[in-house]
């Protein structure tokens, strides 16, 4: 594994574990942590772009163009990513064990689908 592939895998480990951590102390009333999850959330957020960063210098790469298509697929991906949170939900808070496995699968399948529509078929 090269330095920056591990840099960047426990950087990107550290920013998901404080992002997700802060919107749980933010959006989990039981837990009565709303500002401090929004710090941590946003500490999650910051680290993560600091990671990509790193990782593109260490990698000799440009970061991503600002353009119609990868603001497309940004968008695509949230989407994505909020159908599959619906799921998670579905099945977990509301008890809808049917529906919400099957919004989940639609979700991982669209978050899946991510890697043809940014690598392309050979």
């Amino acid at each position: 594994m090269k330095k920056s592939s591990f840099m960047a895998l426990i950087m990107g480990t550290v920013s998901g574990v404080l992002f997700a951590l802060g919107m749980c102390m933010a959006l989990l009333p039981e837990w009565n942590a709303f500002k401090e999850g929004v710090i941590f959330g946003s500490i999650g957020i910051v680290l993560g772009i600091i990671t990509a960063l790193i990782w593109c210098k260490m990698e000799n790469k440009k970061l991503p163009q600002m353009n119609v298509k990868n603001v497309l697929r940004a968008l695509y991906a949230v989407i994505a990513a909020l159908i599959l949170g619906v799921g998670m939900c579905l099945c977990l808070v509301w008890e809808q064990i049917i529906w919400g496995t099957l919004v989940g699968l639609l979700g991982i399948v669209m978050l899946i689908a991510l890697i043809p529509m940014i690598k392309g078929i050979k």
